[in-house]
């Protein structure tokens, strides 16, 4: 599978992550780090299962 570079910011209320790149929007979240990138991975696996592999061709 192609590497795609996930930015995981810090809030009050958690963690945000977001993949870099992607067509369309894909999020996750979580209390702690890892939960943020376990969710954002799980999204981003379904996004791609849904829109195809084209989404990752890095013209956004």
């Amino acid at each position: 599978m192609k590497q795609v570079k996930v930015i995981i910011e810090k809030h009050c209320d958690g963690y945000v992550a977001c993949p870099v790149g992607v067509k369309g929007i894909v999020v996750g979240e979580g209390d702690i780090y890892e939960e943020a990138l376990k969710d954002v991975q799980s999204a981003l696996k379904f996004h791609i299962e849904t829109f195809g592999p084209d989404v990752l061709d890095g013209k956004v």
